[in-house]
């Protein structure tokens, strides 16, 4: 009451004035717009940063003609409330999310916060008139960057990983990821930090992605430094906006550095070895749909293959007889004597070499067909032994299957027993039900392979995702698993973004 007595006398009845409101004390009358103007210009200027979300704040910052609207944290009255909210939530969220907290400026925004608070600029020889520009431009980087990064990812993966390697027969860089992500929509929370709705959205923006937060729970139980660096990485993977695998829907997983398959449908997982793409010949990363699959194809050999394993044997007779393999003349479908075929003639692309479909066939005696840009596909193999391997990175892009039969069932459950059986004989294995059984002994002699089975349509279409995760929860068990980086990704990712990991 005494209090409210002495303020009445003094202000005689009126109102206080926001000056005399204001947070700042004392401090208010030393605000200078002039001196905060040419503050902010001159942080505005030594930000040199390359990150698309600094760049859109910067412009923003610069872009507002009258200084008055510039500020988002602070005006006369003080520094806002929701500057502690946003440096409270970062500090929770950020080592939860592999992030580093001075990427994020918050030893910045601490220190800055608390001379404010305090009110303690001149005992720590601080200007108000520099500080609060800093902590303004500091707070909203903060801001932008943990959102624009939760929401979108760090790096661009087409454009780092699509950079990474050449071809190995010219210098042209080899496409290894061919999936469509979300460009940054940073319009969107710019719209947002100047808005009532900052905090909403800010706190909106953590990955939902339940692989993100497994490996999250995963990050919070680690302390090896090497592993914690790992999830860091596979939780960016987790923030980039592209196709993912529905955790109800039926699909095939393809994981590179695991070097293993996952039919996933329903309450079941068919696990299985694969052997992917060689460190030359990498498999890209993808995601479509399989629509059919052929029982003893022919291959026909890529032109890159011709190009490094074929031409050298030309006119060699008995080595394209021992593999199996025919030239055609492309424009006229004339098949070619070997002996004839010069080098110059395989590499001109005016013919096609393939191999007989049967046994010792490359493909096996069964593929798994999907649409996609690099004529790659699932399929069965006649080396066998090779999923014996630790490291199982042979082949030139596609992957091999361990358990091909399985793979035909898990994908056609339709199929009858005859149906299946036929499949069995067309692959040469033993048939099941008793007409299979008495087909074999009636075409003994009949020569293999037997074509009871040549193709059929998968449908409905099963999905079908070729990833690439070093730390990844077994779809069976989901327990976490960890793997070596075999093609060099999670180097290049944490090079590309080391700024924002844990130091």
């Amino acid at each position: 009451m005494v209090s409210a007595l002495l303020v009445s006398c003094e202000t005689g009845n009126r109102e206080p004035s926001d000056d005399e409101l204001s947070t700042f004390g004392k401090y208010v009358y030393a605000l200078d717009t002039v001196r905060l103007e040419q503050s902010l210009k001159h942080i505005l200027s030594a930000d040199t940063s390359h990150w698309v979300f600094d760049k859109a704040l910067k412009k923003r910052y610069t872009d507002i003609s009258k200084f008055e609207d510039v500020p988002l944290w602070y005006s006369r009255m003080g520094v806002i409330g929701e500057a502690d909210s946003l440096l409270s939530y970062l500090r929770r969220e950020l080592p939860q999310s592999g992030l580093d907290t001075t990427a994020f400026y918050l030893p910045e925004i601490a220190e800055d916060l608390g001379i404010v608070r305090a009110l303690s600029f001149d005992s720590v020889g601080q200007n108000i008139n520099d500080l609060l520009p800093r902590l303004d431009y500091h707070l909203s980087k903060a801001y932008v960057r943990y959102t624009v990064g939760q929401r979108y990812g760090f790096v661009r993966p087409a454009r780092l990983m699509n950079k990474l390697y050449k071809k190995a027969d010219s210098d042209a860089f080899a496409k290894l990821f061919d999936e469509e992500v979300k460009e940054p929509d940073c319009n969107e929370t710019l719209s947002h930090l100047a808005s009532d709705t900052r905090l909403d959205f800010l706190m909106a923006s953590a990955p939902q992605l339940s692989l993100y937060k497994t490996l999250q729970h995963e990050l919070s139980t680690s302390t090896s430094k090497e592993a914690r660096r790992r999830l860091a990485v596979n939780m960016e993977r987790c923030r980039w906006q592209m196709s993912r695998p529905n955790e109800h829907e039926k699909a095939v997983l393809v994981n590179i550095p695991a070097q293993q398959l996952y039919a996933v449908g329903g309450d079941s997982v068919l696990n299985m070895r694969i052997c992917c793409g060689a460190t030359a010949t990498k498999s890209p990363l993808l995601h479509s749909t399989i629509s059919h699959i052929q029982v003893n194809p022919d291959w026909i050999i890529p032109h890159n293959i011709v190009k490094s394993d074929i031409v050298r044997h030309a006119g060699d007779s008995a080595y394209f007889a021992h593999h199996h393999y025919y030239i055609v003349e492309r424009a006229s479908g004339d098949s070619l004597d070997p002996v004839e075929v010069t080098q110059e003639a395989l590499v001109s692309g005016t013919l096609r070499v393939g191999q007989h479909g049967g046994p010792g066939n490359s493909l096996g005696r069964i593929v798994f067909r999907f649409n996609n840009n690099f004529s790659v596909y699932l399929h069965d193999t006649n080396n066998r032994g090779a999923f014996n391997r630790e490291r199982r990175t042979l082949s030139h892009g596609c992957i091999r299957v361990e358990k091909p039969f399985d793979l035909a069932c898990f994908l056609m459950p339709d199929m009858d027993e005859w149906e299946q059986d036929r499949l069995r004989i067309s692959m040469d294995l033993p048939p099941m039900t008793d007409r299979g059984k008495e087909y074999l002994e009636e075409n003994a002699e009949e020569p293999r392979p037997f074509r009871l089975m040549r193709y059929r349509d998968v449908s409905p279409r099963v999905p079908v995702y070729i990833i690439y995760y070093t730390a990844y929860p077994n779809p069976a068990t989901g327990i976490v698993q960890t793997w070596p980086d075999l093609y060099g990704y999670d180097k290049a990712i944490a090079s590309a973004i080391d700024s924002f990991l844990p130091k």
